[in-house]
């Protein structure tokens, strides 16, 4: 997939598209998947209501950027999913990628129903999990995705809390943060020990992605607080 030019706007289909270099059948899924969502959005909230109209800038292209930072992943845990973003649009993308699977973690029941009428209507290739992350930290031992991704989901110490069990020797974490990022990485080095990068959104100028390996627990000192 090729990198979009950091001023390009994604206004519809077409320019998603043109953007990402995906096929027409994509295109198809993506916009099954925004006609579903303008339906389940008036019996729940799925979104912010100003946003739908810029629903392929704001969420779809924002969620499929985050592939060209980890084009070869096949296994990929996405926390918090909500509407799905990023975790299904990444999944929609992904359909026809050989041994490609999305997990999808959502505690709310209600918005599961929703990403497995998507998952249907659009044969993403998805696992949904209707649970607490910490839950699925405990049930799902041997899963070590190569990607961890979550938006909006908590600030980077809480995220990195929730994350850190499914994190192996080469899995990668990806943040979509606004413009705290740099604040977020710096408070998460009390607690933790990590690699980072901090890539700029191609859809919003204040906005970063942090991306995160090698996440460990820092190992407290005697003068540290309990």
């Amino acid at each position: 997939m090729a990198k979009v030019n950091a001023s390009f706007t994604v206004r519809g289909p077409q320019e998603f598209a043109e953007a990402f270099k995906v096929p027409r059948e994509t295109i198809h899924r993506l916009t099954r998947y925004a006609e579903l969502l303008a339906l389940w959005q008036k019996r729940i909230n799925l979104v912010a209501p100003s946003t739908l109209d810029e629903l392929w800038s704001r969420h779809f292209a924002d969620s499929a950027q985050l592939l060209s930072l980890a084009p070869d992943a096949r296994l990929w845990l996405d926390l918090g999913s909500g509407a799905g973003f990023p975790g299904l649009v990444i999944g929609i993308v992904q359909a026809g990628t050989p041994h490609f699977r999305m997990h999808l973690v959502e505690s709310n029941h209600k918005k599961c129903a929703f990403l497995a009428e998507v998952a249907r209507a659009t044969e993403a290739p998805v696992d949904i999990h209707p649970m607490r992350i910490e839950d699925l930290a405990e049930s799902a031992q041997s899963l070590t995705p190569d990607v961890v991704s979550a938006r909006a989901l908590a600030p980077l110490p809480r995220l990195f809390e929730l994350a850190a069990p499914f994190f192996g020797e080469r899995t990668r974490g990806l943040f979509p943060k606004g413009r705290e990022a740099e604040a977020e990485v710096d408070a998460a080095r009390e607690g933790w020990t990590f690699s980072s990068r901090l890539h700029p959104s191609l859809t919003s100028r204040d906005s970063k992605i942090v991306e995160v390996t090698a996440l460990c627990p820092r190992a407290r000192t005697k003068g540290d607080k309990p």
